[in-house]
């Protein structure tokens, strides 16, 4: 195999692929990248056993073939060289030469054979989804996933398709998050999977401002086609808790604040939260929300946010990076967040999109 390619594109082949891989694997070719020559570039592939990834990248091809290469060693050799074309070609016994005009690398790589065959998705339906819209639901209802392996369920986003209505829902037990998006076309079957949290930040790493993606379901399998990128992923198997019987009804309580002024007040707030003492407190008026926090042996804040708000006045105290991480995502200019008392959860509705977070009790 031999092919030259302009530093930069070659780099950010390898930055895209590259996130996957883990250090901790017993299998040393799992640190490795597959590249392998085909007619319109080059293809690298990185794989974990449970996320597969690969994208193609235009490089001139002299020689073809296909090889694997230290994911690391080869990243931070691309990384340090000088802006020239580069030329990958290998040698026997798996060695790989990286060349430019003026320095020279040469290190070993494992054959082919070797690496994982990732599954193929012949003959199936492709679902269409317009990149933006998967890309917005991702950033509303990722952060809401959880990690506690114990409940290995939640470690993952339900993403449903019924007709043409797809809904995608994340929660970790205190609060969860739902969004409904229109399709302009349904699959001929509905869906139902659930998918691993590391895939959805991959996805949401290569999802693009424009054009569509391509959805395939395999035999507990999915299959994301971005066109240049493709991400093959393990499904996680079980079933989702059902987030409709924790949707409370509308409140008329609504305190309608700027989101940004919102979120800085909850951010400088959260600034003297300890694991011990994490809730902030919201103290709400007419026309005035107070946000304050106070931490023994640290210190205390008090801000006053102007509000539109006309029931009755309550206190209660959320865990400040629940507030900050729906805040951030959301690209309004103002925020509804509904609220009842002090002991049931807060809850923010916007255009199909459902946030709700329990309250922590007030030290």
């Amino acid at each position: 195999m031999r092919f030259k390619a302009e530093k930069d594109i070659l780099l950010n082949g390898i930055q895209t692929v590259q996130n996957i891989i883990t250090t901790k694997s017993a299998l040393p070719i799992l640190s490795n990248i597959l590249i392998e020559t085909q007619q319109d570039g080059v293809r690298l592939t990185a794989t974990d056993l449970d996320v597969g990834i690969s994208c193609v990248i235009p490089v001139d091809i002299q020689e073809a073939g296909a090889i694997t290469i230290p994911a690391k060693r080869f990243s931070d050799i691309i990384k340090e060289l000088p802006l020239d074309d580069v030329t990958i070609a290998t040698k026997k016994n798996n060695q790989v030469n990286i060349t430019t005009d003026v320095c020279e690398f040469r290190i070993m790589g494992l054959a082919r054979e070797e690496f994982p065959k990732l599954p193929e998705f012949k003959d199936r339906e492709a679902i269409k989804i317009e990149q933006p819209t998967l890309k917005e639901m991702l950033g509303l209802t990722s952060f809401a996933v959880s990690f506690d392996e114990t409940r290995y369920i939640l470690n993952g986003t339900l993403l449903k398709i019924d007709k043409n209505i797809l809904t995608m829902v994340s929660t970790d037990g205190k609060r969860l998050a739902v969004i409904e998006k229109k399709l302009n076309q349904g699959p001929e079957k509905d869906i139902y999977i659930i998918v691993p949290i590391k895939t959805i930040h991959e996805l949401s790493r290569n999802l693009k401002d424009e054009g569509e993606i391509s959805l395939i379901l395999g035999n507990n399998q999915v299959l994301f086609d971005l066109g240049k990128v493709i991400i093959i992923s393990r499904l996680i198997e079980g079933e989702f808790p059902d987030y409709r019987q924790v949707v409370p009804a509308v409140s008329e309580n609504k305190v309608k604040v700027d989101r940004e002024k919102f979120l800085l007040a909850v951010r400088r707030a959260a600034l003297l939260a300890t694991p011990d003492y994490q809730a902030v407190k919201l103290e709400v008026f007419k026309n005035k929300l107070v946000v304050s926090k106070s931490t023994p042996d640290v210190g205390e804040s008090r801000e006053e946010v102007a509000v539109t708000y006309q029931g009755k006045e309550l206190i209660i105290g959320f865990n400040p990076n629940y507030l900050i991480d729906v805040l951030k995502n959301l690209d309004t200019d103002s925020v509804e967040l509904e609220l009842t008392d002090s002991e049931k959860p807060g809850v923010i509705r916007i255009n199909g999109y459902v946030y709700i977070v329990l309250p922590m009790r007030l030290n």
